[in-house]
């Protein structure tokens, strides 16, 4: 399985009436190479979360740890970035206005080890009044594991995942949402550049820490179903391979291809792309190439490839999926399990593979009329909702409307056109048959993945009979929390949508309000 980044448009995001600073969270990642702030808006009745804003600043505490001795230290030139940095993001999330309990400050390794970690600590606190929490090497997997859990839809199977930061990487084994094992490894492309000029002395020692930590024998006891990787450094070697930078290859890639983007590399290709890094340090003019492609990464790039070629010998990894999502998202889930009740820790991976399928089929306009599409469909639901919690059922209304049907309804909007790569005469039935056949919804039941399918394949054309839906295609239990022999539609075409112009939008509120015979079920 793979995972594309979706390139969305605007308009699909969390619904404009949960659109308050109430509902903004950030992280802060306090990093050995860099310090990164993420700030993004959550809906409370499901926990999904889009990404408002990110940030990096390039701080480089790593580059002042002394990392031959037992003693680390934070300089006072490397405290000064570090606070100047925090300042800026302080400010930033001022200006977001997002509420003081819903943010955290969490640092990795250079600051886990400095000896004068708590005198970092201190001075942060009483130069900007922020509260810092030092993750262990344990914490930090397990929350970088959670945030790996947002973005693939990998909660049933056994995974190991793998993050490489600038002064330690860690490993995790889980499981449904459960560590199995994980470990902290002081293997860091910042201190393995800073340490080890050669690159065959930094494979030996790789090779010692790794063989040291049992690490192996623990991947052979579980049944591996996938390796994931996360960090900087991974993205950037994944980038590296699919824009071909170790064939000579690279260049701009269009928004079309960067969403059909594989999101996953073998290990030939990272052996290819180690190779060429290799000669490029040698080549006269071969570090103003990796500096082009790499920029402020390039520095330390050799070193966190050939530390990733290495885990893969030595546990026998053969492809790795990569993930977009790390260590700022876990802390933005956890927060969010915490400040939400109804909180699903799986709505966002669950999400991805909508729409991940989306734009593999429909272009940029397609997307465009998607977004409008569910703009008006969700009027409408709002509009039933609120009918039948006020009236009761008592105006012929006999359907409970909750957020988990808007969630099919939106996942059908943005899948209504997928079918028109084979041409536009019954594309809603070959829509039909891509979701429901292919395999491409994750963290949807059988009967869930059923019904966004039919929801599409009935969007246009005549509404289906009782037979056709019932009864082998929906359990009773479906069937019956809605009270209807069959799933109706609050699904506007989207070729009225694309005919009509945005200042028309009022008009065909209307039209749908008084012409449109709507039954809803909910699952």
């Amino acid at each position: 399985m793979s995972a594309n980044l979706p390139i969305l448009p605007n308009a699909i995001s969390i619904p404009a009436r949960n659109a308050t600073s109430e509902n903004l969270f950030a992280a802060v990642d306090i990093g050995t190479n860099s310090f990164k702030l993420l700030v993004v808006r959550a809906d409370p009745s499901t926990g999904r979360f889009l990404t408002v804003d990110r940030f990096k600043e390039r701080v480089l505490l790593g580059l002042d740890t002394n990392t031959t001795t037992t003693s680390a230290t934070i300089s006072n030139a490397s405290l000064l970035r570090a606070t100047a940095a925090l300042r800026k993001f302080q400010k930033l999330l001022q200006s977001h206005r997002v509420p003081s309990s819903h943010s955290r400050f969490v640092a990795t390794s250079a600051v886990r080890e400095a000896s004068n970690r708590s005198q970092f600590l201190q001075t942060i606190d009483e130069t900007l009044g922020l509260k810092v929490d030092v993750l262990s090497g344990l914490e930090e997997a397990r929350l970088i594991y959670k945030g790996i859990l947002q973005f693939h839809p990998v909660h049933d199977y056994t995974v190991l995942t793998i993050d490489i930061g600038g002064g330690s990487t860690e490993f995790v084994i889980g499981k449904e949402g459960q560590i199995l094992f994980s470990i902290s490894l002081a293997l860091g492309h910042v201190t393995l550049t800073q340490k080890f000029p050669k690159v065959t002395e930094m494979r030996e020692h790789i090779k010692v820490i790794i063989r040291a930590s049992g690490l192996n024998e623990k991947v052979k006891h579980y049944n591996i179903d996938k390796v994931i990787g996360s960090s900087g450094t991974i993205r950037n070697i994944e980038k590296a391979i699919f824009r071909g930078y170790a064939s000579n290859m690279e260049g701009n890639v269009g928004i079309s291809e960067e969403s059909r983007r594989d999101w996953s590399f073998t290990t030939d290709e990272l052996k290819g792309l180690v190779e060429r890094l290799s000669e490029e340090e040698r080549r006269v003019g071969g570090k103003v190439r990796t500096q082009g492609f790499f920029k402020k990464r390039s520095e330390f790039i050799v070193a966190g490839a050939v530390l990733l070629e290495e885990i893969f010998e030595e546990l026998k990894i053969e492809e790795m999926e990569v993930s977009g999502y790390a260590l700022g998202e876990g802390v933005i889930a956890e927060k969010l399990g915490e400040v939400f009740d109804n909180y699903d820790p799986r709505a966002n991976a669950r999400w991805r593979s909508v729409t991940r399928l989306a734009t593999r089929f429909n272009n940029k306009q397609h997307m465009k009329s998607a977004a409008l599409c569910f703009s008006v469909a969700k009027e409408m639901f709002d509009g039933l909702r609120k009918g039948y919690e006020s009236g009761n059922g008592s105006d012929g209304f006999f359907v409970s409307l909750e957020d988990k049907d808007l969630e099919y309804l939106e996942a059908a909007c943005l899948l209504q056109k997928i079918g028109l790569y084979a041409g536009k005469k019954g594309y809603h039935k070959q829509s039909y048959h891509i979701i429901a056949k292919g395999d491409h919804l994750h963290g949807y039941n059988a009967e869930e993945v059923k019904l966004i399918a039919l929801l599409v394949r009935h969007h246009r054309k005549k509404l289906p009979e009782c037979d056709h839906v019932v009864p082998e295609e929906l359990t009773e239990e479906v069937l019956e929390a809605g009270n209807l022999p069959f799933p109706g539609y609050v699904l506007p075409s989207v070729k009225d949508l694309e005919t009509e112009h945005v200042k028309e939008l009022e008009h065909f509120r209307m039209v749908f309000q008084e012409r449109l015979s709507i039954a809803v079920t909910s699952s």
